[in-house]
């Protein structure tokens, strides 16, 4: 197995430096299992979803399960990614004074990796405490 970064992930996905999209693209469908992290999954959305690429909710959640599908992917723990994912693609639309806000991906997934860690280790979850009004 090896692991890539958020740089490696993006040039596969967006071919947009078509000499680093090779390699990445040479690493992902190589022989060796590819390790995505929680932490390279949350940088990917926030730079899809940032100026330079823009990608909306449902162009970042596309991306997401295209991931899924890719046979040499592994991710930290799937089932949490997936009810982030879910609870993601759920989330409400908050009108604030001037503009819309959703609660983000890592909000979502912060919230679950939390629930899954307190229930095997305590048995049960607290909540999820955040000054983002939008979570």
């Amino acid at each position: 197995m090896i692991a890539i970064d958020t740089n490696v992930l993006l040039r596969y996905l967006l071919w947009d430096d078509e000499e680093q999209a090779k390699k990445a693209d040479a690493l992902i469908k190589g022989t060796s299992a590819v390790l995505v992290t929680d932490i390279v999954l949350v940088e990917m959305v926030w730079i899809l979803r940032g100026k330079r690429y823009e990608l909306n909710k449902t162009e970042i959640i596309k991306t997401i399960n295209s991931l899924f599908e890719e046979i040499n992917i592994y991710f930290e723990n799937p089932q949490i990614i997936w009810q982030a994912l879910s609870d993601y693609q759920k989330a409400p639309i908050i009108k604030l004074a001037s503009k819309n806000k959703t609660a983000d991906f890592s909000d979502s997934l912060i919230l679950n990796k939390a629930k899954n860690f307190a229930q095997m280790r305590f048995g049960k979850f607290g909540g999820f405490y955040t000054f983002d009004v939008a979570v």
